[in-house]
């Protein structure tokens, strides 16, 4: 049943240190409103929610999982298997995330969603990068829900674009996929939100490297208004 809710403006930052994905996603997002995009790293945002690309053990032992392990301390990857433990079973999908809190001021939260089942595996070929980003955006829904506006800013970095090999202008398009999911709908849970991306983005590989797409609502939803 889709239910009509009162959504507050979500501030989204880009960031990232690969001057590569930073012009990508200026192309990608010129005409999305909302969307800031600065090159640096994500550990210098303020803002509500910092999103990670992780595993799907939540091991943060790698890349931006290891630099915002060493900013945040230990404690947060102790967090995060405890939420995949409590609501996955012990494994994350990907096309889902969690959202624990980060025992800091800034960010108040952290958001991890996985682009890869392991550490380092190539996911230049897959769906990953759009599935991890609207799992992303699904969970600041989710807790905004259980609090509203506790989320109302959220920083990204190149999802996929480090160690999952992912192309700058393919990974930015993805993310813009995956963003403006979140903008037209809420989900009831993961496991929708995956079936919608993947039946809609299924042929994707065959389309040019600069073309966006968006998804349309399931048959038995409609859009957020």
């Amino acid at each position: 049943m889709t239910v009509d809710r009162v959504v507050l403006p979500l501030k989204v930052v880009l960031t990232d240190i690969n001057s590569e994905v930073v012009e990508a996603w200026r192309a990608a997002f010129a005409d999305t409103p909302g969307v800031e995009v600065h090159r640096g790293s994500i550990l210098t945002e303020k803002v509500d929610a910092w999103v990670t690309p992780t595993n799907s053990k939540g091991r943060m032992d790698g890349g931006v999982d290891a630099a915002i392990k060493r900013h945040l301390g230990a404690g947060i990857q102790l967090r995060v298997q405890k939420a995949i433990r409590g609501g996955f079973a012990g494994t994350l999908p990907v096309g889902s995330a969690v959202c624990v809190p980060s025992g800091a001021v800034n960010p108040r939260f952290l958001i991890s969603a996985p682009t890869m089942a392991t550490s380092s595996q190539n996911v230049s070929e897959t769906l990953n990068v759009a599935l991890a980003c609207a799992a992303a955006f699904q969970a600041v829904h989710r807790q905004n829900r259980e609090e509203p506006g506790s989320i109302r800013s959220v920083a990204l970095v190149g999802m996929g674009a480090q160690t999952g090999r992912v192309p700058a202008r393919v990974c930015a398009n993805l993310m813009w996929t995956g963003y403006t999911l979140f903008n037209d709908f809420d989900f009831d849970d993961y496991d929708e939100l995956r079936a919608t991306v993947v039946a809609q983005l299924d042929d994707i590989e065959s389309a040019p490297v600069e073309q966006r797409v968006r998804i349309a609502p399931p048959a038995r939803r409609t859009a957020r208004r």
